[in-house]
């Protein structure tokens, strides 16, 4: 019977983050930095006010788009930390985590040939929803140009069937983000094409060395923002996600929302509430422990000899395969989980644009780093002899 299963989706693949970390997560004594899973717990007044919505019975369908309180809060956050104005009526979508906004809005926007430019190398959540809509994902080679899609790259992509520009930024898996300029002049380019720029800016809070800039600061009648509280209040698991948009599209979206899951978790959406109020700056010392962190394994990175851009955001490192191991991205990585205990992602999952990279991902303990970057660097020396 399995012939009469969708063509498209018997087409998809797991993701490559999660498949090399299925295939190796057995191993005996493995440090693994392959997942963005945030280490630190969900701060504990979130919690409560999870617990405390069961004790009240919180738990009945909620509007389609969420409690409004909890929109009106998403406006106010967004209006205070980034100067975006949304209105909570009207422009706000509460999804279950950035990953069903993403698939809301590529659903509402996209028809059957149309194509979508991502940066490549990019996260590999994006092409399989593109895809299930029988539109184009087009890769605009970032590689040269420190990982940022700009609008010199766009250019030479942008076609007459463009309908969307994926904006990922802070990224994953390079951590590189873009200024008010670059994003500025994107908005020059595109402002008179009949095309969509989804921005997802879910690691948003986690910038580091300047003020996160959202694209929607000037073309907010064209851009479709997602976001979240998955790594911001490490809420990975509670799946609440946000979209922002005008009023023209938001009113489509929210009918592909309605139909695919009704409403966000009922319990979830008032632990984000809390998230959003209380919890305003939650994400402010996990940034600091963030950088700390960064600082440490730039450092070990860059005495090693390793070729890496250091990340603006996020939490994750791509780093540059040196040119003398003669093994592929998923060699390398599969080798140094066999002969080193580390497991980092290879970059062939993050399209073919990533191959001759991997991703680790400092979201562990320091002391945790210190162990794994001890361990890369002997097996570098021993078995490539790169000291």
């Amino acid at each position: 019977m399995e012939h009469l299963i969708n063509s498209k989706v018997k087409k998809l693949e797991i993701s490559g983050i999660r498949k090399f970390f299925n295939m190796v997560s057995h191993s005996d004594d493995l440090i693994s930095l392959t997942i963005g899973q945030p280490d630190f717990p969900t701060p504990e007044h979130v919690k409560q006010a999870g617990i405390q919505a069961i004790h009240d019975n919180f738990t009945s369908y909620t509007p389609n788009a969420g409690i409004l309180e909890l929109r009106q809060a998403a406006s106010q956050f967004v209006e205070k930390k980034y100067s975006l104005h949304y209105n909570p009526e009207t422009e706000i979508i509460v999804t279950i985590g950035a990953s069903e906004a993403i698939d809301i809005a590529f659903r509402t926007i996209l028809s059957e040939g149309m194509e979508v430019i991502l940066p490549g190398p990019v996260y590999p959540g994006y092409e399989p929803l593109i895809r299930m809509c029988g539109a184009i994902p087009i890769h605009a080679d970032v590689t040269e140009n420190q990982f940022r899609l700009t609008a010199e790259i766009l250019k030479k992509t942008l076609t007459a069937k463009t309908r969307c520009i994926v904006l990922p930024y802070p990224s994953n898996p390079t951590g590189v983000s873009l200024t008010k300029s670059e994003l500025e002049d994107i908005a020059t380019l595109v402002k008179d094409r009949d095309l969509f720029i989804l921005a997802d800016e879910i690691y948003s809070e986690l910038v580091y060395d300047q003020s996160h800039a959202s694209i929607a600061s000037f073309l907010k009648e064209k851009t479709i923002l997602i976001n979240g509280l998955s790594k911001s209040h490490s809420m990975t698991g509670w799946r609440i996600g946000f979209l922002f948009a005008p009023e023209y599209l938001t009113k489509h979206i929210l009918k592909v929302h309605q139909y695919n899951v009704s409403c966000a978790n009922s319990i979830a959406q008032m632990a984000a509430l809390e998230a959003l109020t209380a919890g305003v700056d939650d994400a402010l010392a996990m940034k600091e422990e963030y950088k700390k962190r960064r600082q440490y394994v730039y450092s070990r990175l860059t005495k090693l000899g390793l070729s890496v851009v250091k990340p603006d955001g996020a939490f994750y490192f791509f780093i540059k395969i040196p040119d003398s191991i003669k093994l592929n991205s998923f060699d390398f990585a599969l080798d140094l989980v066999n002969k080193a205990k580390v497991a980092v992602v290879p970059g062939s999952a993050f399209s073919a644009y990533g191959e001759g990279y991997f991703r680790l991902s400092y979201a562990s303990a320091m002391a945790v780093l210190q162990e794994a970057l001890d361990r890369i660097e002997v097996y570098l020396a021993r078995e490539h002899g790169i000291k």
